[in-house]
């Protein structure tokens, strides 16, 4: 008994050891992976290709021996490395176009750099593509969906059925054929399956007419919900929850949210023009000229892009270095043969951002709320009601329609009452 105990001990003494050293390692990379994330990502890929800041593979056999302490150094305070007078830190900045707008991480504790560090030199193998996830040039990766394709699923249903079929066909003959010899009858000839069906339908002849009117009405029907529904299976961009990641990781919550900007103050083309248009650099520097960082969290490198965009040289106050134009990719997307103009809807019918574009307020990162479909515009021409009241725009059609139903009961002239159907005022 004493012995068994003493195994069982001994046992369990070495499994709580194995799972606290499991624990402690699996923890650390985790934490190396999550430190990476949190703070470098936004600047470094860990391959070769070059984001705001060089690639990170092999970089532990670019720098200066011991690679580690070196790392460590500069991952605390870079600018210190730089102030020593280290050649390798120097040649850092002068490839860098003179400037280093890496931040210092002074709040990462010495095994927070070490976790950093580990992680850096051993990253994971790349992950599949999945749904959602942006290629390295701004394209979406080819989507990956789990299980089996359901067309795979019915064409075997269809090959299985076919055999099913096939062997039935034969059994029947067969049968008949036996039966007919045993009363003396003549067999009867082997017809193939297509002689068969053309036989069955000659006999059944208003079966079919009506089987044939059913399906023709379906893909009609079918035809319509395709329609109705297009810009879904137009391009993939098109899709209610796209999400991309932009070149800045520019918050709508704390611009438009929170500090309660105006969104035509960036969008100044939307109340004159059909595009809503995208924010020139200048618009950003004109805050950001002075506003170099932020309370939030990685506010300074996002705000060192802008510069980047700009040729804007922190030192000097002047626009000095090259510019380097932001490439943003395009969240709301229409079909080309769709028109769609920003000012009738924002100025004449007086619509707010959010009822195409989703509560941009709340959203940290801008995406798509609606789905953006025919069917979508269709259904909202129909339930809006059109902006007369003291509506310039509107004012000789107000009075006319006052007129006309005068006396009757109290119409709600909704946007399908003034041609808001036509496929002309959409479609050229």
């Amino acid at each position: 008994m004493h012995n068994h105990m003493s195994h069982f001990s001994l046992k369990s003494l070495f499994g709580a050891v194995f799972l606290f050293f499991a624990f402690s390692f699996g923890l650390k990379a985790q934490d190396g992976a999550k430190i990476f994330k949190q703070n470098c990502a936004v600047c470094h890929l860990l391959t070769d290709q070059k984001l705001t800041g060089p690639g990170l593979a092999g970089v532990a056999g670019r720098v200066p021996p011991p690679a580690d302490e070196w790392l460590a150094k500069w991952i605390k305070n870079n600018n210190k490395v730089i102030a020593s007078g280290d050649a390798y830190a120097k040649t850092l900045v002068s490839n860098n176009g003179g400037v280093d707008a890496m931040t210092e991480f002074e709040f990462l504790s010495d095994d927070d750099i070490k976790a950093l560090i580990a992680y850096v030199k051993n990253p994971p193998p790349p992950p599949t593509a999945v749904a959602g996830a942006p290629a390295a040039d701004g394209e979406q990766q080819a989507e990956v969906k789990g299980g089996i394709d359901p067309l795979y699923l019915i064409l075997g249903a269809v090959v299985i059925l076919a055999i099913i079929i096939g062997a039935l066909r034969s059994v029947r003959h067969s049968l008949n054929n036996s039966y007919n010899r045993s009363v003396g009858k003549d067999e009867i000839p082997e017809m193939t399956f297509g002689q068969e069906v053309k036989q069955w339908m000659a006999g059944h002849r208003r079966l079919v007419g009506v089987f044939i009117i059913i399906i023709a009405f379906m893909g009609m029907k079918s035809c319509w919900n395709a329609c109705y529904d297009l810009g879904v299976y137009y391009d993939w961009t098109t899709q209610k929850g796209y999400k991309p990641e932009q070149p800045i990781k520019f918050s709508h919550k704390i611009h438009a949210g929170d500090n309660e900007i105006a969104c035509q103050y960036c969008h100044n083309s939307v109340e004159k023009s059909r595009h809503a248009g995208i924010p020139t650099v200048n618009i950003c520097m004109n805050c950001h000229k002075s506003i170099q960082k932020t309370a939030n969290a990685g506010s300074e490198v996002e705000i060192g892009k802008i510069y980047a965009a700009a040729g804007f040289n922190t030192k000097t106050g002047n626009y000095d270095l090259p510019q380097n134009p932001l490439k943003w990719i395009k969240v709301h997307t229409l079909p080309d043969h769709v028109y769609f103009n920003h000012s009738q809807h924002v100025v004449v019918g007086k619509q707010e951002c959010a009822t195409c574009h989703g509560d941009l307020k709340k959203m940290t990162v801008a995406e798509q709320k609606t789905p953006l479909t025919m069917k979508w515009c269709i259904e909202c021409h129909r339930k809006t009601e059109v902006a007369m009241e003291g509506n310039a725009y509107y004012d000789k059609m107000h009075k006319a329609l006052k007129e006309k139903y005068k006396g009757q009961y109290d119409v709600k002239f909704t946007v399908d009452k003034i041609g808001g159907l036509e496929c002309g005022k959409c479609h050229y």
